[in-house]
């Protein structure tokens, strides 16, 4: 048995307080059976979005002739492109990897961990198979996976998920997406622009179900003028036959209705549809990890999901156990998981507990168009008893939207005392535009005088937000069935 005094499953933020207890003179082991550096760096935002910005730029240069300027392009090394993304991502890896076997406080297990007892992890793999380690402090912090949809015959068919999408080095001819969530938005977006057919199968009414349903409805038309879209569908069956994957799917009950594509007309018009491709793209969500460290064995609780219970410190329900990170569930978001190793360094090494604050958490679509939004969304407001108020301004409406040539809209949400309780936006730099209203939200006043008296450059893009912040609000809530003139 290896004694320390922290021990981190996990090496993604969890390696931020794992650091911090080694600054601190800390003995610290690390288990981590993959690459160092967690799904971000691996398999995840890293990768995606090097490879979403040469997306980008093509989809620039071929949006050329609009502005009077004659481009084309005459090649694309796609296979270079993929190459030299994931060289460097294996890099930064590395990099991390050196960075812990060279130091003298950290002790890194290149293997795979189970729980076998309280703050006990037994190993397997690597030069320490069968080894067990214990500390005084544990922080699980080992993430998330690929969730695989319990669909007929998806055993006996060749998938990919995301992880090996990242890295294929050819475009496939036709690509079926089963899913209709934020990867299957930037991965169809990526492959797409590079020339793919793309054909998406997903569950709810509109893609970016999470998202605010105005949003998500531009959005879904936006994709649906550029792919094949299914929404309110769900696959049923999938089958492969001399190299081709055939999905098919029926309407979804809880899906009503089922707007992509138009019902046709006829007795059992629109009950089922086909689609078959060369590739099978499987972008269902992602599951908790605290299956494979048979997190029970440590007295740590699960929800009925499987994702780590904790208390608002971000320790679980055995003594001694922290968790951080997309394996608690609260929000599968990169920035997320590093404000929480923040919470829980402060709380393990500071003089008072204090709770995580996830006050004003944004996210992130990247693909095209771009998709951000902080707080509240319109269907969380409807189904409570609390008055609010929208309004929205599209970029088209700016000197730089129009500059741009380009469509979205901004769409914030506040009380009726001018309170901002969130805002969504879709449309080019969203993921930039709604920093201002994090900002306002966390550290201003959290109202709309922080952005409606803040002086914005003329005319940059970010006056799409000043002024739809600004004007009239239509009222929502209840016994409201969102009445005008309300100048907030």
């Amino acid at each position: 048995m290896e004694e320390y005094d922290f021990l981190v499953v996990g090496s993604g933020s969890g390696l931020d307080v794992a650091n911090a207890a080694a600054n601190r003179g800390q003995s610290v082991a690390v288990v981590e059976k993959g690459r160092l550096g967690g799904t971000c760096l691996n398999r995840g935002c890293i990768p995606s979005k090097m490879l979403l910005y040469r997306a980008e730029v093509l989809e620039t240069i071929e949006r050329s002739e609009e502005f009077g300027i004659d481009a084309s392009v005459d090649d694309v090394a796609f296979a270079d492109i993929v190459r030299e993304v994931n060289d460097e991502v294996t890099g930064d890896s590395e990099s991390i990897s050196r960075g812990l076997e060279s130091s003298s406080q950290h002790d890194l297990y290149r293997a795979e961990g189970r729980f076998v007892d309280e703050r006990t992890i037994e190993v397997t793999g690597d030069d320490h198979d069968g080894k067990r380690l214990s500390a005084d402090t544990v922080l699980v912090a080992a993430g998330t996976r690929p969730g695989v949809p319990a669909v007929d015959g998806i055993e006996d068919v060749d998938y990919l998920t995301s992880t090996e999408a990242l890295r294929l080095e050819e475009p496939p001819d036709h690509l079926v997406i089963v899913g209709g969530g934020y990867i299957a938005a930037e991965l169809g977006h990526f492959f797409g622009t590079f020339g793919s057919d793309v054909s998406i199968i997903g569950r709810r009414p509109n893609l970016l179900p999470d998202a605010d349903e105005e949003v998500a409805v531009e959005f879904t038309e936006r994709f649906t003028d550029r792919f094949d879209v299914y929404t309110g569908y769900e696959a049923t069956a999938v089958s492969q036959s001399d190299g081709a994957v055939t999905v098919e799917a029926r309407p979804y009950p809880e899906s009503d209705p089922h707007p992509y594509p138009e019902p046709e007309s006829g007795e059992g018009a629109a009950e089922r549809v086909t689609v078959t491709g060369d590739e099978l793209l499987v972008a269902t969500g992602r599951v908790p990890n605290t299956d494979l460290l048979d997190v029970s064995a440590a007295g740590i609780e699960t929800d009925e999901r499987g994702f780590v219970e904790t208390d608002e410190y971000l320790r679980t329900t055995a003594e001694g156990v922290w968790a951080l990170g997309d394996i608690v569930g609260e929000y599968l978001l990169k920035h997320s998981a590093n404000h929480e190793a923040q919470a829980v360094a402060r709380n393990l090494f500071g003089d008072e507990l204090e709770p995580v604050d996830y006050t004003a958490m944004p996210f992130a679509v990247f693909s095209s168009p771009e998709v951000a939004g902080v707080g509240a969304t319109e269907q969380d407001l409807r189904g409570t008893d609390r008055e609010y108020a929208t309004r929205t301004y599209r970029y088209e409406d700016t000197a730089r939207g129009m500059a741009m040539k380009t469509e979205g809209v901004v769409k914030p949400i506040i009380d009726l005392e001018g309170e901002i309780l969130g805002c969504h936006i879709v449309g080019p730099e969203a993921s930039n535009l709604i920093e201002e209203v994090v900002v306002a939200m966390k550290a201003g006043s959290g109202t709309v005088r922080d952005i409606r008296e803040s002086v914005h450059v003329h005319p940059a893009l970010s006056e799409v937000v000043q002024r739809a912040f600004s004007g009239q609000f239509s009222r929502g809530g209840p016994d409201h069935d969102h009445d005008h003139g309300h100048d907030h």
